[in-house]
Order: C-alpha cells, then structure tokens, then sequence
C-alpha cells in the first residue's frame, strides 16, 4: 500500500517536471525566434557564451545574465561587461574591464578577457555596453539556446520534451492496465475458489 502511494506520488512528481520541461524549452525556442536571440527573463538579457576568453570564469556554452539599462558610463575595474563590437554591432563580447579611461566626458572602457594574455585592442565606449554580468551563470545551456536558433534545433526542442511526456504516459498507462487485468484474474480466482 505504501509502494503503491510513493509510486503514484513518484509518477506525478515525473509528469510535473516533464510538463516543466515542455514549458522552459517552449519558451526558450519561441522567445529566441521572436526577439532575434534577445532573450529577457526577469528584467535580464540571457546571453550563450560561445568563446573561451573568460575561462575559468565563465565557461564556454554557459548562458550568463546581464544587467542591461542603468548608468553605462559608471563601470568600475574588475566588473564584467557585455559589449557590442565597433566592427560588428551584432556580435556581442563579455570581458572584464581592465581601465577607465575619461575624456571630455566621453568613457571608454579597457577590456580583458580573463584567458587572454593581452587587452583588447581598442577601447570601448559606454554606448556600445549592453549590460553588466550579474555573476549569474548555467554551465552548458548556451549549446541548447544555440542549437534553439537553428530550425532543427526549435522543432527538436519542441518536439522533444512532447514525445517524453506520451511516451511517459503510455508507459503508465500500460503498467495501469496490466495492474487491473491482474486484479481482474485474482478476483476471477477467488470467486471461483
């Protein structure tokens, strides 16, 4: 009886976390494709890392969140920013700032990636930051964000977890039924004995 009652509180924790699981990767695949990779959660930008200039800080395919919006010219040394490139708008970087340097009331920030012998070759400046890392990191999610962007990636993603749950559930379905036919021949059993 105390078997039977864990199992059913088992199975139901299962299906929930399941469901959980549907739900997370359903909205990672359509926020992904509808912000263009601009993924919010919580006022914070959900960025992959793809590179490994921060390790051992940041590991390559975590996903990071950033602090956008706030004072961008007010970085202190030590703080790690996400910034957009001067060559390449799109192509986002997260390193550690290095120097401050103020001219004219124009700040620009000296930037290092923590692996890297070198800073980086030019300055940034405060327009380009996107936000500050918040210390918040998911090691190996960053590869499933970025499979997310690709069309096999969305509808492996979507269709995943769906399969997991049916197969999950025809699974209990058929242990439920072998349990009454068994029930049934026992009752059977005992009326005929």
């Amino acid at each position: 009886m105390v078997a039977k009652k864990l199992g059913k509180i088992v199975s139901k924790i299962v299906s929930i976390l399941l469901f959980l699981l549907l739900i997370s990767l359903l909205y990672v695949v359509v926020s992904t494709k509808v912000s263009g990779g601009e993924s919010q959660l919580f006022g914070y930008q959900v960025k992959s890392v793809l590179s490994g200039s921060m390790e051992p800080s940041i590991h390559t395919g975590s996903v990071i969140a950033i602090k956008s919006g706030g004072d961008l010219n007010n970085f202190q040394k030590g703080d790690v920013i996400t910034y957009r490139t001067m060559e390449n708008p799109e192509f986002l970087i997260t390193h550690r700032v290095k120097e401050i340097h103020v001219t004219d009331s124009l700040v620009q920030y000296i930037t290092k990636g923590d692996a890297n012998d070198a800073v980086d070759p030019e300055p940034i400046p405060a327009s380009n930051v996107v936000g500050k890392y918040s210390g918040v990191t998911i090691p190996y999610l960053g590869y499933i964000l970025a499979y997310s962007k690709t069309s096999m990636g969305a509808i492996l993603l979507l269709i995943l977890p769906g399969v997991l749950i049916l197969s999950y559930n025809i699974l209990q379905l058929v242990r439920r039924l072998r349990q009454l036919e068994k029930e049934n021949r026992l009752v059977k059993q005992s009326l005929e004995g």
